[in-house]
């Protein structure tokens, strides 16, 4: 296929191991079993799934590995999707007192941990990055959240745009990933999701399939 054939948006998943009173978090479920689930459901057109990792549930120590994460999705850019189609990282963590689904528009420049993560660290007004200054300093999706939001809830799920993901590891996360994103062209998003006993697993696998389906369809 090149460059005159259809673009093809590569999507690459990453949820979270548990972490301070989640012993079973919901998205290292999802993720692991997401490549199975989305060939015996057929991926949709248009849509590669690139890699599937699940994180230490932790800021400062783990950045190094989140770095070697993010880096997969732009190591085999030139190799496969050179030149054709977009590459997305979507990042899924729960929020266990939500009782629907939640798309994420931004991420700031704060760590204000309420528990220490699972290294230990626990910041108070902290930058996630220090290089970009204050700690009040957003950083925004370039996808279009409330479009992602129209789609999901025309297929029947009970999903909300969000301005606010937090000021834990999901937020530390998606500040480092949207920062990533920008410098390398490539998009990032962070989907919070409930707990299975809020909203099960098989509608909150369907949920993502849809999600991937939505993110492979021209905005």
């Amino acid at each position: 296929m090149g460059s005159e054939g259809p673009s093809v948006v590569t999507v690459h998943v990453t949820g979270f191991k548990k972490f301070h009173g989640v012993s079973e978090n919901p998205t290292e479920i999802i993720v692991r079993n997401l490549k199975g689930f989305m060939q015996k459901k057929g991926l949709p057109e248009g849509l590669v799934l690139g890699s599937c990792n699940v994180l230490e549930t932790a800021g400062e120590g783990a950045v190094p590995q989140l770095y070697e994460v993010l880096q997969l999705a732009v190591a085999g850019q030139n190799k496969e999707t050179s030149e054709r189609g977009q590459i997305i990282w979507l990042h899924l963590g729960v929020n266990s007192g939500a009782t629907r689904f939640a798309i994420e528009n931004q991420a700031v420049n704060e760590a204000t941990f309420r528990c220490p993560d699972e290294m230990g660290w626990k910041p108070q007004r902290a930058p996630v990055v220090t290089s970009d200054g204050s700690i009040s300093r957003v950083r925004e999706t370039s996808l279009p959240v409330s479009e992602i939001v129209k789609g999901l809830s025309k297929m029947g799920y009970d999903v909300m745009p969000s301005d606010d993901a937090g000021r834990f590891v999901c937020n530390f996360v998606y500040y480092h990933s949207l920062r990533f994103a920008e410098h390398n062209r490539i998009k990032s998003l962070f989907v919070h999701v409930p707990l299975f006993l809020t909203i099960d697993e098989e509608t909150q696998m369907e949920f993502v399939a849809s999600l991937l389906k939505v993110l492979a369809s021209p905005h």
